[in-house]
């Protein structure tokens, strides 16, 4: 019976035993829905965008549209870049690191720019699904910085297409993205 049981358990983990550098992309581009559930509720759309320039270095890009449920509808854009590197610690799991140059603005505010830096981890759990998890900080009005957690997941249609979703948790705001990934 025990044997059976053993034998089972590694039949079904056979699939999440995908190296990561076969599984996990650098090269990508998403697009989807994005909502801010804060005191200033908000949702709109976003897309981001990745590319390796080399095995362990990577540039990406962020843009955020939303328009607030409250206070008339107010615009709020969202745009980063930035770099990221990772480095394979096992065969499916990068430890990962980034940092990035950020601006918020509204129409009813001045400009706000920063930086942000995040590590963590990202996994391949099988050739049709990851997930990560990151911790960072981040300051876009020079002294007014935060500590936040982003946990995310895509499940993969094959080599090149995927939903993707994240989830940025910040003191007294959650930030919400679902969307299709495209992958090369």
């Amino acid at each position: 019976m025990r044997c059976s049981l053993f034998a089972l358990v590694l039949l079904a983990a056979a699939p999440f035993t995908a190296s990561a550098t076969d599984v996990l992309s650098y090269d990508y581009v998403e697009a989807g829905y994005v909502k801010s559930d804060s005191r200033d509720d908000a949702s709109g759309y976003g897309i981001t965008g990745s590319v390796s320039i080399d095995e362990r270095f990577n540039l990406f890009g962020s843009y955020v549209d939303q328009n607030s449920d409250r206070f008339n509808g107010v615009d709020l854009r969202q745009w980063s870049v930035g770099a990221g590197f990772h480095h394979s610690v096992k065969d499916n799991v990068d430890l990962v690191a980034r940092l990035a140059w950020n601006s918020v603005d509204t129409a009813q505010t001045k400009e706000y720019d920063g930086v942000s830096a995040e590590a963590g981890v990202r996994a391949a759990m099988g050739a049709h699904f990851e997930t990560w998890a990151l911790a960072g900080y981040g300051d876009v009005d020079a002294g007014n910085g935060e500590f936040y957690g982003r946990l995310g997941a895509q499940a993969k249609f094959g080599k090149h297409f995927g939903l993707a979703g994240d989830v940025k948790l910040i003191s007294g705001d959650t930030q919400w993205f679902v969307g299709p990934r495209f992958s090369w």
